[in-house]
Parts: C-alpha cells; structure tokens; sequence
C-alpha cells in the first residue's frame, strides 16, 4: 500500500505551504501509470491529517490517462490498459510516453481567514 507513504509526502508538501492556515482541500494530478487506488488514497489521508491542521481536508484527484507518441508513425494514443503500450494507428511498440506518470499537489485551498475585529487591540478614542 505505497498510498500511506504517498499521503505523507503530500501532508509535508501541504503543511509547510499552508502557513498556518486550515485546508480546505489539496488538488493533485495522478497519472494512470502510478497505480494509485483513489480509495486507498483518500482513506491514507484521513489517517495522516488526523490530528493536524489538515484534519478534515479533502483530496481532489484529476486521474491523467496515459498518452503515447508513436515513433514510427507520428500517431498519438490514448491508452485504455496501460498493459499494453503500443500505438493504437500502427501497433508499433516503438513509443514515446507523454503523460500517465504524474504525480503532483497542484493547488491546495485554504480556508478564509477569520474576520478580525478593525482596532479590537486599539485604544477607544476619548473626546475633547
């Protein structure tokens, strides 16, 4: 289960970018070929927030499919079964990977910041 490891990862990258702040959600870019299960990750998460300020955030997957080049061809193909990477024009195996490996935090969403009271602090102004 590399998704433990994953969302530990993610949860240092996250902190030390939220500032202090709460978390309302972390988007991240997955590629197909990093055989994460969404599930898996989302569970991964819940334990490893547990207890800090990320606590109750949310994981938004965008799944990134697999995407070849053909060498021999020029075709690009989307791959439904990334088993099987040959191009879907030629079925040469001769292939350049143009996406499926992501791995990415792309945004993480803060919460608002809590209204301040203006001058809360401040002395109240006495008349003359």
């Amino acid at each position: 289960m590399h998704e433990l490891s994953l969302c530990q990862s993610i949860l240092g990258i996250v902190d030390r970018a939220r500032a202090g702040r709460t978390v309302e959600a972390v988007e991240l870019r997955i590629g197909q070929l990093r055989q994460v299960v969404p599930e898996t990750l989302e569970f991964c998460w819940g334990l490893v927030t547990e207890s800090t300020g990320l606590e109750g955030s949310l994981l938004e997957i965008d799944h990134i499919p697999v995407r070849l080049s053909c060498r021999s061809c020029g075709a690009e193909t989307l791959v439904e079964h990334a088993l099987v990477l040959t191009c879907s024009s030629c079925s040469g195996g001769d292939v350049a990977l143009l996406a499926g490996e992501e791995m990415e935090v792309t945004s993480v969403r803060l919460a608002p910041a809590a209204p301040t009271a203006v001058g809360a602090d401040a002395p109240t102004p006495t008349e003359e």
